[in-house]
C-alpha cells in the first residue's frame, strides 16, 4: 500500500472499528470459498460501508480500497521498531475500516488486533484529515451472543453483567484514546440487536418470560453503551435494536414472532428471512443483507446530520431504490 490518498475536497473522513457489522463484504482476502459472504449472490451483496462509498463518495471518505494489513506478530514487530502496526489481520477493505469479522470488545484495545490504537496511529499520519471526522464503533454482538441463553433466563445474572461492564469499559477506553489524539472527531456508538429478532432463531425463545428477560438483558447491555454518549456532543448512540424493530417488527409480548415484509419502492420486497438472495433481510451466514445495509446507511447519514450537524446530503428513498433495483433485477435475471 502506498501512502493514504488525499481526501476528496470537503469530504468527511470516516473510520470503522468493530466486528462483522462493519467489515466490507467484498473483501476477497477473508471471504473466499467456501466462506463467501453472499454465496452465489456475492457480487450483489454489500455492507453499509460499501453502500456509503457508492452513494456518497464525494461527501464521505472511508479511504481508498486496499489490500493492507499484516499478521499480529509482524504488526507487533513493526510497533517495536517505531513503525505503524498497520491493520490486523490483512484484509481487502477501505483503508480506514478496521472492523473484522469475529472481533469482540476485547479487540478494540488489545488481544492481538488492537483496532483503536492502530487506527489512531494511522490517523496521526494525517491529523488534518480527521478534524471533524467520524469514527463508527460497532462491536459487542459477539460478546452478547455468547451469553444469549443466559440473557433469556436471567437478566440479573452476574456473568451477563460482567460481559456488559467489560464491553462498556473497552468501548470507553477506545473513545478516550481517539479523543486524546483527535479531540474534534465525532464518534457513533452502535448498540447490538441481540438474537431474539434474528430470523435464524425464529423458533427459539417463544415464551413471554423469555421474551421479557431477553429485552431486559438487551436494554441493560445497550444502556451501558448509550450512557457513554451522555453529556458529550461529540458522541452519539445508534440504537440498532430499535431501528430494526421499526422496520421489520418484533415479537409479541407472548414471545411469538410478529414480523412484516419491507416495501422499498413499488417493486422491491424484503422479507425478514434468511438466505443469500437479496429478497431476504439476512444472509445465509447470518449477516445483514444488502437491502438492510442500504437502509442503515441511509439512517446513519441522517443521524450524522441530526446529531452532529455535518454538511451531508441525506440519502433519499429514491436513491435507495435506485441503488437496490439493479441488484434485485440482476438476482432474477436468467442464469443468475
Amino acid at each position: 500500500m502506498t501512502g493514504p490518498a488525499p481526501s476528496a475536497a470537503g469530504a468527511i473522513s470516516l473510520a470503522v472499528l468493530g466486528d462483522s457489522g462493519g467489515h466490507s463484504y467484498q473483501d476477497s482476502l477473508v471471504f473466499v470459498a467456501p466462506h463467501d459472504r453472499g454465496g452465489a449472490f456475492r457480487p450483489l451483496t454489500f455492507q453499509w460501508t460499501e453502500v456509503l462509498a457508492r452513494l456518497r463518495p464525494d461527501e464521505i471518505d472511508l479511504g481508498p480500497w486496499v489490500r493492507w494489513g499484516s499478521r499480529n506478530r509482524v504488526a507487533r514487530l513493526r510497533e517495536c521498531l517505531g513503525l505503524s502496526g498497520q491493520r490486523v489481520p490483512r484484509k481487502e477493505d477501505y483503508l480506514y475500516n478496521f472492523a473484522v469479522t469475529g472481533a469482540a470488545c476485547e479487540h478494540l484495545m488489545g488481544n492481538r488486533i488492537r483496532q483503536a490504537p492502530r487506527l489512531v496511529a494511522l490517523m496521526n499520519q494525517q491529523p488534518e484529515r480527521w478534524r471533524g471526522g467520524v469514527v463508527v464503533i460497532r462491536v459487542g454482538s459477539n460478546d452478547f451472543t455468547s451469553q444469549v441463553e443466559l440473557a433469556a433466563r436471567d437478566p440479573s445474572a452476574p456473568a451477563l453483567g460482567a460481559v456488559t461492564a467489560h464491553c462498556a469499559r473497552e468501548i470507553a477506553r477506545a473513545v478516550a484514546l481517539i479523543h486524546a489524539a483527535h479531540p474534534s472527531v465525532r464518534i457513533v456508538l452502535v448498540g447490538v440487536a441481540g438474537e431474539a429478532d434474528d430470523p435464524l432463531y425464529v423458533d427459539r425463545w417463544q415464551s413471554a418470560e423469555e421474551t421479557a428477560n431477553f429485552k431486559a438483558s438487551l436494554d441493560q447491555f445497550n444502556g451501558a453503551i448509550r450512557r457513554l454518549a451522555a453529556g458529550d456532543s461529540r458522541i452519539a448512540f445508534a440504537d440498532i435494536s430499535a431501528w430494526l424493530a421499526a422496520r421489520v417488527g418484533s415479537r409479541t409480548a407472548a414471545g411469538k414472532p410478529d414480523y412484516r415484509t419491507i416495501a422499498i419502492g413499488p417493486r422491491i420486497r424484503v422479507t425478514h428471512s434468511v438466505g443469500d438472495d437479496p429478497r431476504n433481510s439476512v444472509l445465509a451466514d447470518d449477516h445483514s443483507g444488502v437491502a438492510m445495509n442500504a437502509l442503515w446507511a441511509q439512517s446513519l447519514v441522517q443521524q450524522l446530520i441530526d446529531d452532529f450537524g455535518l454538511p451531508l446530503t441525506p440519502i433519499g428513498d429514491e436513491e435507495v431504490i435506485g441503488f437496490l433495483e439493479p441488484l434485485f433485477e440482476s438476482a432474477t435475471a436468467p442464469g443468475s
